[in-house]
């Protein structure tokens, strides 16, 4: 056995992890990381203490078109970013499902299960993850409003975020599991001095990028003029679709590549190590115990504080 997948409700991801690699084992954890940032910390140190591989499973970076955003920010082709807007609607929690036999519902409405934040802690981590992978930015602080809109639930089902990142952009972050009809409309629109694009995870081979003095162009997954990273992550030829089940597989696939390239001895290549690991998993966890700080306080900004972090 080379590696551990451990896909667990979220009560059940550190105990697990923490064993494997102790006994030498690497890992793909699914998200959020651990139950709690104490938890998360206390992997991230295992982890480097080892040096094995973790993957943690942001599934939406692992689309080859949230590659190439990534790339194109990168690349300097939008400038200075100032402004990302992030949103997740989703609709299927819009009645008290979890009292009506729905595992799903039920398991991620628990505190003792799913931890402290539900909506946000389900699908506000993935809208956060997205924004810092594709912006290269780092939340610095953020005001936070969540809600319980289904009357007898135990966590939030709906949350809006204003965020401050650490070049001095803004932004706002909005995630909803009671948005009646919707199904999983992750939408990142992120905009810099020149430009900027717009990705949706429902048509998610296209990634729409706008200029300030020329035309609009569209981008589409599978065609040979993308990064060297988005070709990588591309699985099939132009126009057939590409969707959720392969962005799992491109994440496991790039720890496969690194795992294989250790295992001879040999360096992984630079695209093989883009997947998310445990310092993402740290930040997702410090991404909901600093939510919740913010909407119990008065104030109307909280500095994102990750422990032992400068």
């Amino acid at each position: 056995m080379d590696f551990v997948a451990i896909v667990t409700p979220n009560h059940l991801h550190f105990a697990p992890a923490l064993l494997a690699l102790e006994k030498g084992f690497p890992v793909v954890l699914d998200k959020p990381m651990t139950f709690t940032l104490e938890q998360a910390l206390q992997l991230h140190r295992k982890v480097q203490e080892t040096g094995l591989p973790f993957c943690l499973t942001h599934t939406y970076s692992g689309y080859p078109m949230v590659k190439q955003a990534r790339q194109m920010v990168s690349d300097g082709a939008f400038g200075k970013i100032r402004k990302i807007y992030v949103e997740y609607p989703q609709g299927w929690l819009s009645r008290l499902s979890e009292k009506d036999g729905s595992k799903q519902a039920e398991w991620r409405t628990d505190p003792a299960r799913s931890g402290k934040s539900g909506c946000m802690g389900d699908i506000g981590t993935h809208a956060a993850h997205l924004a810092e992978y594709i912006s290269g930015l780092r939340i610095r602080q953020l005001c936070a409003d969540l809600s319980i809109m289904v009357e007898g639930r135990a966590l939030d089902d709906d949350g809006q975020v204003l965020l401050r990142f650490d070049n001095g952009a803004t932004g706002v972050l909005f995630a909803s599991q009671v948005a009646a009809g919707e199904e999983n409309a992750l939408t990142i629109r992120v905009y810099g001095e020149k430009g900027g694009l717009e990705w949706a995870q429902q048509e998610p081979n296209t990634l729409v990028v706008k200029w300030l003095d020329q035309p609009m162009q569209v981008y589409r997954a599978g065609t040979p003029w993308l990064s060297p990273v988005a070709r990588h992550n591309s699985r099939t030829p132009p126009g057939h679709p590409e969707g959720y089940l392969e962005a799992f597989a491109n994440l496991y696939r790039n720890f496969a590549l690194t795992l294989m390239a250790r295992l001879d001895g040999k360096t992984p290549a630079p695209e093989a190590l883009d997947f998310p690991g445990t310092a993402d998993g740290v930040r997702g966890m410090a991404f909901i115990d600093n939510l919740i700080r913010s909407n119990e306080s008065k104030e109307k900004w909280t500095y994102f504080e990750v422990p032992g972090s400068k």
